[in-house]
């Protein structure tokens, strides 16, 4: 086990405690807001004020561009070689750095590039109470590899905590993700998908729309807007008159906007022929008080036919269009995408880096545990993932990226993604250091990133084998047994203490309510002897022991603690009815930390169904059907899709490294919803809460060997999700035509055509109608079984 708190393997430093800074800029807007941010930041880490005016034998932090710095005789002699002139590039050097008054150089490209140079040596530095160390190794000539590296940040009910956000915090968020090298930030239009109003505002959504505007002015980064087109049908007139109006009042009353971008689809869906003409009006709009403001589309949410309209108006070269986004439920690939848009458009991703499944990238083999109670929107960094994700794209396909959040539950994946966008060769474990020394303090700098880590893999394989989310979970407590007031204080440090506590919690209740299941059946197998009603009674009793006497109290105690100090500090909704998340799948997951992790409910909902009945052997006979639920008799197979180490049968196609997209590959799902249907799906057996899926027509298969060819068969299946399938089998050998399946899980029955298996083999194919509505979402199928109907001796 690390040692709390410990010094990171310190590098030999300077000591920059005395220093004096020089401001040597142009004092542009943004030069400015970057020298202000680095004297701010660093008084709030060491409690250093760096002094303008010092005794002459004193260590200098100067600071400029290069243009300002040539005209410095003073300085310009320090500037040994012409580097990277790459916007937002910067150098940084040491001079006389033997001497007891070194010199550090902070020399950025242009305006842009000073404040990253600044971020870079404020997240490179040590601080201490007192104390300023800047590392020798500290020297670099860098510029990023991508042009474009953001992050949206909706002001918005929907997000979990950006709507509590005061002005002042949003500065502060602001300058936390330029020190990592974000040069972005997409806002949003007020009028969206969402409702008008939060009881967590402290100003309308206009006036922060301007506000936040304005910050992005300040700190000269590129201001977006995502701007779906939300009023209706855009082909006709008084739709698009109020339409422009309403850009009209957006566009004048923004500071800085550099570029629009109106998604496709999800929210706002237009057809394409329509979309296109009305970017035209909009761009003219638009230039009327951002001239060089730009307009990006993306494909989100087509179908097929919509898809085909799209790449034949591109392939005209749209001259109202800047870019594009590929985005979520975009029907392909970037790098598919890239070949068939012309090259004089780039593409910009826009990642989901926010949410964990029934998502762009949802995580592989996630536990059944967490898909329940962590869910959609948990804090979820994913560093390793996201280092995938990042490079399953060409890196001539894209351009940069502005990742889709919705809160600050996906931080660490967002500094990762400006990380690599910088450099897609920095290895991750330094990016997290970085973030740990920067954000935590120098003492964290390797164990608190190891501890982000360690996050990740408490989500990876089995829950009930991963003993490691206790000895993870150890490491977590000792860190906080040792941490300061202030570090306890820290938002980014509760974060993480909540996951670590939320995963521990819930590895115990899975341990402890399965053993609670176990002795339920148990009694429910002895319902012949005991009598019917003995037994049920007896399994009630038992399975309720998971709330009447709980495991782990002080764990989950902890839990609920740190949603209450993450509400105070960071404004985070934890929780619909305490914290006012708008939805449990939006990130109030404290609201599910009890949710059931065995059959309970479901089993207490058939005892009642059973109790009704008045004849005993009836009783005696539905219990026994509750006892072989997964049971397909001699010959025949089961699988829980939904389970990792359940589903023996399933073609698995692709792995994460190649398509973390899931164009190509079945991936795990969950039933989403508001608080109806999640109160509803609580009542749901455990392998009907996962399953698996596929999209955009991409068949679901099984296949089975070494079967009886002289057997016939049936299939019972259990479907999920309101979108009609088709089972066949082999090459089209049809088991049922298209099967609408009902919202409350039921497995249905159909026979297997005996030439289906007569060699041996069955391959079952799920397929989705091609012609079909809807952006691509495909077959969902939580349990499978293949029964031997009868066979020959």
């Amino acid at each position: 086990m690390v040692l709390p708190g410990r010094l990171f393997a310190a590098a030999p430093a300077l000591d920059f405690s005395k220093a004096i800074i020089v401001n040597a800029s142009d004092k542009s807007e943004t030069e400015t807001a970057a020298i202000q941010m680095f004297i701010e930041e660093v008084m709030a880490r060491s409690i250093v004020r760096l002094r303008e005016q010092a005794p002459a034998n004193v260590p200098q932090i100067v600071v400029g561009t290069r243009s300002s710095i040539m005209k410095q005789q003073a300085y310009a002699k320090w500037i040994t070689a012409q580097a990277d002139s790459r916007p937002d590039g910067f150098t940084i050097s040491l001079v006389d750095g033997n001497s007891a008054a070194p010199k550090l150089l902070v020399l950025g490209n242009d305006s842009r590039g000073l404040l990253f140079g600044i971020g870079y040596v404020l997240r490179k530095s040590s601080f201490a109470k007192g104390k300023i160390s800047i590392p020798l190794s500290i020297p670099v000539t860098t510029a990023p590899a991508v042009p474009i590296r953001g992050h949206q940040l909706g002001y918005r009910p929907k997000v979990n905590s950006y709507d509590g956000f005061t002005v002042q915090m949003w500065e502060q968020y602001i300058r936390d993700l330029a020190v990592f090298g974000t040069n972005a930030i997409e806002l949003m239009a007020p009028f969206t998908d969402d409702d008008s109003d939060s009881p967590m505002f402290p100003l309308p959504q206009k006036e922060m729309l301007v506000e936040m505007s304005g910050l992005l002015k300040k700190y000269g980064l590129d201001a977006w807007i995502w701007y779906p087109l939300m009023h209706g049908d855009y082909s006709k007139k008084e739709v698009i008159e109020r339409s422009l109006q309403e850009n009209d009042s957006i566009f004048r009353s923004m500071p800085k906007l550099d570029a629009v971008f109106v998604p496709g689809g999800d929210p706002g869906k237009q057809d394409p022929d329509v979309l296109f003409k009305h970017l035209e009006r909009q761009l003219k709009l638009l230039h009327k008080y951002h001239p060089k403001a730009q307009i990006w589309m993306s494909p989100q949410g087509y179908n097929a036919e919509w898809m085909d309209k799209f790449i034949r108006i591109m392939k005209g070269k749209p001259k109202a269009l800047t870019g594009i986004v590929h985005g979520p439920w975009t029907r392909m690939d970037a790098d598919s995408l890239r070949k068939i848009i012309p090259a004089e458009y780039p593409i910009r991703r826009y990642p989901d880096i926010t949410h964990n499944i029934d998502a762009q990238y949802y995580v592989p083999d996630w536990d059944f545990a967490y898909t329940v109670t962590e869910n959609r929107e948990s804090i979820n960094p994913r560093p390793l993932d996201q280092q995938t994700i990042y490079k399953a794209v060409d890196p001539a396909s894209f351009e940069g990226f502005i990742s889709y959040s919705e809160g600050v539950n996906d931080d660490v994946n967002k500094i990762i993604w400006s990380g690599l966008g910088w450099n897609r060769d920095t290895p991750v474990i330094d990016i997290l250091r970085d973030y740990s020394r920067y954000f935590i303090g120098s003492q964290y700098t390797d164990d608190f990133a190891q501890g982000l880590l360690s996050l990740e893999q408490n989500w990876r394989k089995a829950l009930l084998t991963n003993q490691g989310v206790y000895s993870h979970h150890a490491i977590f407590q000792a860190l906080e047994k040792n941490a300061s007031p202030a570090v306890k204080l820290n938002w980014r440090f509760q974060m993480a203490l909540y996951r670590s506590y939320y995963d521990a919690y819930t590895r115990s209740r899975l341990v402890y309510e399965n053993h609670l299941e176990d002795a339920a059946l148990s009694a429910l197998r002895g319902a012949s002897q005991t009598g019917s009603l003995q037994a049920m009674q007896k399994a009630r009793n038992l399975l309720a022991r998971a709330t009447e006497e709980r495991v782990s109290p002080d764990w989950r105690q902890r839990v609920f603690e740190l949603a209450e100090a993450l509400f105070q500090s960071i404004r985070m909704q934890l929780s619909v009815s305490k914290y006012h998340a708008i939805a449990t799948i939006r990130g109030a997951n404290l609201d599910l930390v009890d949710s059931p992790l065995n059959n309970r409910f479901w089993l207490e909902k058939q005892f009642d169904r059973i109790k009704e009945m008045k004849d005993e052997a009836k009783r005696i006979q539905e219990i026994q059907q509750l006892l072989d639920w997964e049971n397909p008799g001699p010959g025949g197979f089961y699988d829980d899709l939904g389970n990792p180490d359940h589903q023996r049968h399933l073609v698995l196609h692709d792995n994460y490294a190649k398509d973390p997209n899931s164009f190509h590959s079945v991936f795990a799902g969950l039933p989403g919803g508001y608080s109806l249907e999640m109160d509803r799906i609580r009542q749901w057996r455990v392998s009907w809460k996962t399953y698996m899926q596929t999209i955009y027509g991409l068949p679901l298969q099984l296949r089975y060997e070494n079967l009886d060819p002289g057997a016939e068969y049936q299939v019972k299946v259990t479907y999920i999700e309101d979108i009609p399938l088709k089972l066949t089998a082999n090459n089209g050998i049809v088991v049922h035509d298209f099967v609408m399946p009902e919202f409350d899980p039921r497995p249905l029955v159909f026979d297997v055509p005996a030439r289906a298996t007569q060699n041996g083999t069955l391959t079952l194919n799920w397929q989705i109608d091609p012609n079909g509505d809807g952006p691509g979402r495909g077959c969902s199928v939580a349990e499978v079984w293949l029964i031997k109907k009868n066979a020959k001796p």
